[in-house]
Parts: structure tokens; C-alpha cells; sequence
């Protein structure tokens, strides 16, 4: 058995759709368990930085509802899901030499990425929905039309 979403098929096996997300949460992990060199950064690596939360959350975000078959009801737990992750992994880097824990990197770029990544599946999905042949109207039946 099978879910589509965006002409892509999914395994309905529940260790074959969980696999993903674990698959990102080990990356994650291992990203934030690299001691920092302490350098100065300029604003392109803080750019890259940030924008590694946002990603990372994002797709971790989207693998979680991946997981949860997309199911609309299951967005919300899966925003929770990744924003529960984050303050793990920010908890993670408190015992990472040269790394320190940061609640802005989990409300701003954790956050933002979790979130746009469950507003776009959900634009997709909505795009993507089969009509429902209640809504289609023949023109010989519509007022006027005789």
C-alpha cells in the first residue's frame, strides 16, 4: 500500500516512512556536534549558518509529515515534533566545545524553517487535490443554458 503526494509514491511500512526523519535528525546531530574553531565570522558565514537551521528544520519538518502520511490534522504535531528536536539539539551543543546553546537559533531560524516547510507541503497539497465530482456542473443543467 501506497500515499502519493505530488506524483511521488511513499511506503506505507512504518519503518521505511520514519526512516527519513531519522536519517535527518542523525545529520543534525552530527552537524551540531562539531566543536566550533571560534573565529570571527562576517555576515556570509552567519548567512550560511542560519540558513543551514532554516534548511535543516525544514526538511526535517517535511520528513516528520512524511512520516504522518501527510495527514493535514498532523501538521501542527509535526511543527511541535521539529521545534521539540531543536531545543534538544541546541541542548546537545551546550556540551560541544566551543558551542553554546542559543534560544533565538530555536524560535527565529528553527522555527521559520519547521514552519514555512509545513506551509508549503500544505500549499501543495491543497493544489494537488482530486475535484470531487459533486462540485462539477454539467452546462446543460445550469439556468439559463436550455
Amino acid at each position: 500500500m501506497s500515499k502519493r503526494f505530488l506524483d511521488f509514491q511513499f511506503s506505507q511500512k512504518p519503518i521505511l516512512r520514519f526512516l527519513p526523519a531519522l536519517l535527518v535528525m542523525l545529520a543534525i546531530f552530527l552537524f551540531s556536534a562539531r566543536p566550533s574553531d571560534n573565529q570571527p565570522q562576517n555576515i556570509w558565514i552567519l548567512i550560511f549558518y542560519k540558513g543551514g537551521h532554516i534548511l535543516g528544520y525544514a526538511v526535517l519538518a517535511w520528513s516528520y509529515w512524511r512520516a504522518f502520511t501527510f495527514s493535514a490534522n498532523r501538521r501542527w504535531v509535526v511543527w511541535l515534533l521539529a521545534l521539540l528536536y531543536a531545543v534538544t539539539d541546541e541542548y546537545h551543543q551546550s556540551f560541544v566545545p566551543g558551542r553554546h546553546p542559543a534560544a533565538s537559533d530555536v524560535l527565529v531560524y528553527d522555527n521559520l524553517g519547521a514552519l514555512c516547510s509545513v506551509w508549503l507541503a500544505s500549499r501543495f497539497m491543497k493544489q494537488k487535490q482530486p475535484v470531487s465530482r459533486d462540485l462539477v456542473v454539467q452546462a446543460d443543467t445550469l439556468p439559463g443554458k436550455r
